[in-house]
This record gives structure tokens, C-alpha cells and sequence, in this order.
């Protein structure tokens, strides 16, 4: 059953009444560039909370996740009752893939908002799902992504998207809280950029403090595409140990919020699902983006 998203769907509804001003003047899409830089971080060596280098050969900072227990969900999210996973070990991109980094890979930027050090935009999720073999390839790992049926070989040593569980419990990072930083919403804009203090726009990554595994803009900046399909009454039916949400669905889950979005819809539980195939440039789709994981030995 697919989730109505009325509600949450309202801020991009408005969006894009708007941005049909664009379509009308030929469909030419704004190019601001922020003229910022990806974070200036040592290649290969990213550091977890209690100190230990991931000692992965790449030239993207990751952070290694240690496997543990979590509950995952909100009992506020009719779609996200609270129970009880398992999650093995991984590793994580510290950073929304940006668009220096999508560029060096793919060749190209869609983005809407240029800027090096800006998270890569206007991604669909096969976009996603492609840079994500195409990493692998560059560094001699086995893709994940098979690209005619779009199934994810878990077992393959590459980069592939989070699953909705490894995403929340890196994004909690150990917290219980509405936000990894604590309950208050009002403490966000100290943490997140989102319709309240972006400007308008996404901001390069990395300028906020990171959660407490030293994961930067986790809540907010652009939503990020997870492996999942999205289901309403998927956690009723979830497996314990490394949930990989349902087999088929018509849409993909984004978790995270984003620059135009609210501070609710930033929370770790916050569900929030999108088609995986559409991101029309003319609507301005530029708030969905992504970041990697690898497997990591327990």
C-alpha cells in the first residue's frame, strides 16, 4: 500500500506551481554557483567516534559504523511503529556525495545548484545506483548494482545505497532522541540546514557539526535516496537482523530532509518516500541526493 503523502508532499507541491515560470521561459535551469569546496579531508583515513581510521583505499572520507542494536522508528509515524534491529557493521560516506566527486566519476553534473563542494542534485535513484557501480569500478571493487533489473548483490564488496535501517541507526548514531542532538527542534539550525536557514538553496557539505559518529548533515541539506521501497506497513513485517525493506513498491525511501523542508521532516524516524525514476529539471527536483556505504567485517 502506498503511503498518502498529502502533507508531506505540500512544500514541494508549491515548488513546483513556481518553478513553472521556468517551463514557460523555455525550461532553462538556474546555475547559482556557492563557489565553495568539498571539505579538505585526509583520503582514505576517516575516524569513527572512538578514534579507529577506516583504512579504506578512497579518496572520499567514510566512517566506519560498528554493528549494534537500535530502535528504529517513532511511535508519532503511523508508518514507523518502534521495534527492535539488528544492524551488521559498514561503512559510510561522512558526507553527501558532492558534486566535485559525482563529476570526477560520471563525467557530468546535473546539478541545479553548482558548486563544488555542494551535494550533487537532481539525482534519480538509478542516477544513484549508478555512480555507485561506477565507484566501485574505479577502485576495483565488485558493483553492487545489477543496471537491467536494478537488484542490489549485498554480498558484493562496492558501494551501493544505505538500506532505510543502516541509514537510521548511522543518522541516531546511539541516540534515543527526536534528533541526534537532542528533542528541541528549535536547536536545528544549529545542526542542519532547512527551510528555516538555508536560504533557499542547499549548502556545501560539512559545514554543520557531525552526529556523534562523525556523520555531517545527516538532518537536512537534500534527502537521501536509500536502497529500500518504500511500504507503509513494512516494519510490522521487517526481519530483526539487517532489514532490507520490501522485494517490490512503486516508490524508494529518502530519509533526512531537506533545504525547503521542515524541522519535522528532518527527525532520524522521519519517513518519507519518492519515485525512483522522476526528477523532471524543469520542476526543479534539486532535493534529493545521496551518499555511499560499504560492507564492513563484523
Amino acid at each position: 500500500m502506498r503511503k498518502v503523502r498529502l502533507m508531506k508532499h505540500y512544500l514541494t507541491t508549491v515548488f513546483a506551481l513556481l518553478t513553472t515560470l521556468v517551463v514557460l521561459q523555455g525550461c532553462k535551469r538556474q546555475t547559482p554557483d556557492d563557489g565553495a569546496r568539498a571539505p579538505d579531508d585526509a583520503p582514505g583515513t576517516s575516524k569513527t567516534e572512538s578514534g579507529g581510521a577506516s583504512h579504506l583505499q578512497t579518496d572520499v572520507p567514510m566512517i566506519h559504523i560498528p554493528g549494534g542494536q537500535f530502535t528504529m522508528g517513532d511511535q508519532t509515524e503511523i508508518d514507523a511503529a518502534p521495534h527492535e534491529v539488528v544492524i551488521s557493521p559498514f561503512y559510510m560516506d561522512k558526507n553527501l556525495v558532492t558534486q566535485e566527486q559525482y563529476e570526477k566519476v560520471m563525467g557530468e553534473n546535473p546539478s541545479r545548484w553548482k558548486g563544488p563542494g555542494n551535494p550533487v542534485e537532481q539525482m534519480r535513484w538509478s542516477d544513484a545506483a549508478r555512480y555507485c557501480n561506477a565507484r566501485s569500478e574505479r577502485e576495483g571493487l565488485d558493483p553492487c548494482y545489477d543496471l537491467q533489473t536494478w537488484k542490489c548483490n549485498f554480498e558484493a564488496n562496492g558501494y551501493r545505497l544505505p538500506t532505510e535501517a543502516e541509514w537510521e541507526y548511522a543518522c541516531r548514531a546511539g541516540t534515543k532522541t527526536a534528533y541526534f542532538f537532542g528533542d528541541n527542534p528549535s536547536k536545528l539550525t544549529d545542526y542542519a540546514w532547512f527551510e528555516k536557514n538555508s536560504g533557499g538553496k542547499p549548502k556545501p557539505v560539512g559545514q554543520k557539526p557531525p552526529n556523534p559518529w562523525g556523520l555531517c548533515d545527516m538532518h537536512g541539506n537534500v534527502w537521501e535516496w536509500c536502497n529500500d521501497f518504500y511500504q507503509v506497513d513494512y516494519y510490522q513485517q521487517s526481519p530483526k537482523e539487517d532489514p532490507r525493506g520490501p522485494k517490490t513498491g512503486e516508490t524508494k525511501v529518502v530519509r533526512g530532509g531537506a533545504w525547503k523542508f521542515s524541522a519535522e521532516s528532518c527527525r532520524s524516524a522521519y519517513r518519507y518516500n519518492e519515485d525512483p525514476g522522476y526528477a523532471d529539471v524543469c520542476f526543479g527536483y534539486d532535493i534529493y541526493g545521496f551518499r555511499c556505504v560499504r560492507n564492513a567485517s563484523p
